[in-house]
């Protein structure tokens, strides 16, 4: 590594030492000290060899903290170059607000691909979310969203065309929640959303610029407009730049209380 990579004095590294937590777990939790409190993104970290030499251990020890540190989306590993600190998470907090005005808000610059579109019969999963009978299309969509040119999530979304006709005659490449308040006078104010873990396939790899079987967080939205349901989108968000963020309380199912379902569009 580079006198660019960024090592701690001598006089403030700590130690690994022997005892009852393994080497390679200490020297993770050094490094992500080092890495949360003082190093910005992008910031080259030093050799195996280095921190070998530095904390008196072995670099399969190193090896193997780097690793936990990477598989955490901490640190990332550029092929001939070294390892790097990671772009930060983005929180992703559960309410409803258009992918566009979150990437605003956050100051980033927001951008849509149209991957494809089709008027065609949906699954039936989805066309039960949309309230379609048997055999009855719907409009689907697909598109890729950036933020300051990074990509960062791939849309699959299945729309009710009885309540969207014409929508896949509108720019796509804008904000949809926009569009749909635009042109058909419907604002979704209501989603419920389901969220589980998933391994990148090779095209949403392909998409996203990540190697296929990468972690991704994945959403799936049905929202509805004055109680009508509008769109059943599934959304694959890279694990690397995402982590959800959600208040708890003590209430339980059966009390009445209902969840404040949502996410980013």
């Amino acid at each position: 590594m580079s006198a660019a990579a960024h090592v701690p004095p001598p006089d403030r590294v700590e130690r690994v030492v022997n005892g009852p937590t393994p080497k390679h777990a200490q020297l993770r939790e050094i490094l992500r000290r080092s890495v949360e409190r003082e190093l910005p993104p992008g910031s080259p970290i030093p050799s195996e060899r280095e921190l070998a030499q530095r904390y008196g251990v072995s670099r399969l020890t190193v090896r193997s903290a780097i690793g936990k540190l990477v598989e955490e989306g901490l640190l990332a590993r550029v092929r001939g170059k070294g390892t790097f600190t990671a772009a930060r998470r983005m929180e992703l907090q559960l309410y409803l607000m258009s992918f566009t005005d979150d990437m605003r808000r956050r100051g980033l610059t927001p951008t849509t691909e149209v991957v494809s579109t089709a008027t065609e019969i949906p699954p039936v999963t989805s066309a039960h979310a949309l309230g379609l009978g048997e055999g009855v299309p719907a409009h689907r969509l697909v598109r890729l969203r950036r933020a300051d040119g990074v990509p960062l999530a791939v849309e699959r979304g299945w729309y009710h065309a009885g309540r969207t006709p014409g929508l896949l005659d509108l720019d796509l490449s804008r904000s949809l929640y926009a569009q749909l308040g635009e042109a058909f006078d419907l604002r979704p104010d209501q989603a419920y959303q389901t969220v589980w873990a998933e391994s990148a396939d090779r095209e949403t790899a392909r998409l996203l610029g990540m190697r296929t079987g990468s972690p991704l967080l994945v959403f799936r939205r049905v929202s509805s407009a004055n109680g009508e349901p509008v769109e059943d989108m599934t959304s694959w968000y890279r694990g690397d730049h995402y982590q959800v963020t959600m208040q708890l309380d003590r209430n339980t199912p059966d009390s009445g209380h209902e969840p404040h379902y949502g996410g980013t569009r």
